[in-house]
C-alpha cells in the first residue's frame, strides 16, 4: 500500500506545473513551492532510509501517541523549532531535476524493501527520539503524502489527485481520531453533520 502512495509522489513531481513554480510561495507559510515539494518527497526518502535500520528502543503502543506527543502539532508559529526548514530548503536548492532522481531512487528501494519483507520491524524515527512499529510509521508517512500532496496541489493550481481508498481510508481515519482527540466528539459530530453548528476544527 505504501508504494502506491509514493507513486503519486513520484508521478507529482514529475509535473511542468512544479518546475515552473519553484522558486514561488506555497500555500503554506514561508515555504516556496520547492522547499514544499522535496518535503513531500522527503516522506520516501526518508522511509528508504528508516526502514533499513535497527533500534533496541520499543515502540509507541500506537500511532495515535506519537501524534500526541509530537513538539509539533503543539506549535503555533512556522519558526518554532520544531517546524525546521533547513532540510527543505537545502534540497530545494539543489533543484528539480535531482528531486525527481531521489524520489526515483527511495520509491524503487522502497518496493523491493517492502516486497522482499526485510524492513525492520521496528522503526526508530531519531528525531522524536522514540520508535513506531512498521505499518504504524508507514502510516505517518502516508499520512504526510496525502496531506501535502494536497497543499502542493494547491500551490501550483491542478487538481489534488484522488488516491485510491488502500491509501486514503487509513489516512482519513487517522486524521478524524487526532480531530476527536484535539477537538472532542460533539465538535466533530456537528461539523461533519450540521451545517448550522460546523466549527473550526483540525487533527493537529
Amino acid at each position: 500500500m505504501f508504494p502506491i502512495a509514493g507513486e503519486f509522489v513520484e508521478d507529482f513531481v514529475q509535473q511542468a506545473q512544479v518546475s515552473d513554480r519553484w522558486l514561488r510561495p506555497s500555500v503554506l507559510p514561508k515555504m516556496s513551492v520547492g522547499e514544499l515539494a522535496c518535503h513531500l518527497g522527503r516522506q520516501l526518502t526518508l522511509a528508504a532510509e528508516l526502514l533499513q535500520a535497527t533500534t533496541a528502543i520499543p515502540p509507541l503502543d500506537s500511532v495515535d501517541e506519537h501524534y500526541h506527543r509530537a513538539a509539533w502539532v503543539m506549535t503555533s508559529s512556522p519558526d518554532d523549532p520544531p517546524n525546521d526548514r533547513t532540510a527543505a530548503e537545502a534540497e530545494a536548492a539543489l533543484g528539480v531535476a535531482a528531486l525527481r532522481t531521489r524520489v526515483d531512487k527511495a520509491l524503487a528501494t522502497l518496493t523491493t524493501l517492502l516486497a522482499s519483507h526485510t524492513t525492520a520491524d521496528v522503526v526508530l524515527i531519531p528525531w522524536q527520539g522514540w520508535s513506531l512499529r512498521r505499518d504504524d510509521f508507514l502510516l505517518t508517512r502516508m499520512l504526510e503524502i496525502v496531506v501535502h500532496t494536497d497543499d502542493l496541489a494547491l500551490s501550483v493550481g491542478v487538481p489534488t489527485p484522488r488516491f485510491p481508498e488502500e491509501v486514503f481510508a487509513p489516512v482519513r481515519d487517522l486524521l478524524v481520531r487526532l480531530a476527536v482527540r484535539r477537538n472532542g466528539q460533539s465538535a466533530v459530530i456537528s461539523t461533519l453533520t450540521r451545517r448550522e453548528r460546523s466549527q473550526v476544527i483540525s487533527a493537529f
